[in-house]
């Protein structure tokens, strides 16, 4: 979209948002669509559908709908909101993608206690996810994406291995027949067995050449630095009070997990190798069905339509992370109330509508695996059809029981969260790159952490 288009679309709606109190005797509540998915053409009919629903389904509100392309989204919302002209709602929205507005979300205790609505229906951790560290209830569950173990079925039949277990209560089975629990021990293990060169060696061979390398055992797919901390040992780093942040001893050891992984066992693919034709992908280095695993968020099922004829996939539970505890990383995407919202209890009953009653329309086209239990099956119904090697989905729903809580998150919030989530990026590009294999882990994270207080000190 162009420049004169944006700004024609925010001074519509800087003309329309003011006389949202009323019109035709309803009280307007307004929709903003634009930090996240919502945008193609598909997500916009169904949007529209859940508006012309909840409309005709009581006379009291009128819920407009505004959809802004996501590359102008947050400049529109920050425009609105300058203007004192703030949406009512706005979302889908992921946590990351809600950080750039932490200080625009309203409480939604006070509406929740007032309405009785009632939370008993989501996994208790899937509601601490949005509370903060006073308190606050800044948003209801909608969309959930827990990380789960794609794996490759026949890689693992060609080796002999059994597959990563499909539940949480469930230990693997190595090759000598000893039972262990599945963690980053264990897959590090399967992992090599499941790493070959072109002359057929495994990762566990002193033959093993790891400059020509066919197949790999493992990879975080498309996992930013902080999400794959996250899996190995959830941790918060941020404190608040002080104002400082200090990288937990666990993320240094598993920097230096990984960097074992890629360069001395090397079971992981470096970026050179990620970048060759052979690991290239629509959906990554794991979807060309040469990488054996993928620890990645449940979305990631959208982008494997490729691999349909090619291989076939199923998935398992994640790792053990370091302490002795199952944690799992979930991406999550919901609607946020705005402190300027000029009818919070209008506005809140609209939220409602669209986190329970509009969730069959939205979920489909957002790809979305929905929070309420009752309407997952759905997901699983759809997801199953396209995949139908697929036999574990409900590794899905039963690891949002160990949810990670918002001061956990991998993209909870911190001061300049955008460019201090670049710098941790900048640490990975490096461990991944030419020279990963040559730095000392613990001394650059010493180098990080300084550059991270600085930034959040600007």
């Amino acid at each position: 979209m162009s420049k004169r288009i944006t700004l024609l679309a925010v001074l519509v709606l800087l003309v329309v948002l003011p006389f949202s109190v009323q019109a035709q005797d309803k009280i307007v509540v307004t929709w903003f669509v634009g930090l996240g998915t919502g945008g193609n053409p598909e997500q916009v009919t169904a949007q529209e559908q859940v508006v012309a629903d909840f409309n005709a389904s009581q006379d009291a509100i009128e819920l407009v709908l505004t959809v802004v392309p996501f590359e102008s989204g947050r400049d529109t919302l920050s425009t609105l909101i300058a203007a004192g002209t703030s949406p009512d709602i706005v979302g889908p929205v992921g946590v990351g993608g809600g950080n750039a507005f932490e200080d625009q979300w309203a409480d939604l205790n006070p509406l929740i206690e007032a309405t009785g609505y009632d939370l008993s229906a989501f996994d208790p951790a899937l509601v601490e996810l949005y509370q903060t560290a006073d308190g606050e209830q800044i948003g209801i569950p909608f969309a959930v994406f827990p990380s789960v173990t794609y794996y490759n079925i026949g890689l693992f039949d060609e080796a002999g291995l059994n597959y990563p277990p499909s539940s949480y209560d469930e230990m693997y089975v190595m090759p000598d027949g000893t039972e262990v629990v599945w963690n980053y021990e264990t897959i590090s293990e399967v992992a090599k067995i499941l790493t070959v060169d072109s002359s057929g060696n495994d990762a566990t061979m002193d033959e093993f050449d790891k400059g020509d390398v066919v197949q790999f055992g493992m990879i975080f797919q498309w996992a930013g630095m902080r999400l794959m901390w996250t899996d190995l040992q959830p941790e918060d780093f941020y404190d608040e009070v002080a104002n400082t942040i200090a990288i937990p001893e666990s993320w240094k050891v598993g920097s230096e997990w990984l960097q074992e992984a890629i360069w001395e066992t090397g079971y992981y693919p470096n970026q050179t190798y990620q970048n060759s034709e052979a690991f290239t992908g629509g959906g990554g280095a794991f979807s060309t069905g040469n990488v054996a695993m993928s620890i990645s968020p449940l979305w990631y099922t959208c982008c494997l339509g490729d691999s349909i004829g090619n291989f076939e996939w199923d998935m398992g539970i994640v790792p053990q992370s370091f302490d002795g505890e199952f944690h799992v990383a979930t991406d999550a995407d919901t609607f946020r109330l705005t402190k300027g919202s000029a009818n919070p209890e209008a506005a809140f009953t609209a939220l409602s509508y669209l986190l329970n009653e509009g969730v069959p329309t939205l979920a489909p086209v957002y790809g979305a695996f929905p929070a309420r239990p009752e309407y997952q099956q759905a997901f699983i119904d759809s997801k199953a059809a396209q995949y139908p090697a697929v036999q574990n989905w409900e590794v899905a729903a039963e690891g949002l029981a160990f949810n990670n809580p918002g001061n956990m998150h991998h993209e909870a919030n911190f001061p300049n969260w955008q460019q201090g989530n670049d710098r941790i990026q900048a640490f990975y590009s490096l461990l991944v790159g030419e020279t990963g294999g040559e730095i000392d882990v613990r001394a650059e994270l010493d180098t990080l952490e300084a550059d991270l207080n600085s930034i959040i000190s600007q």
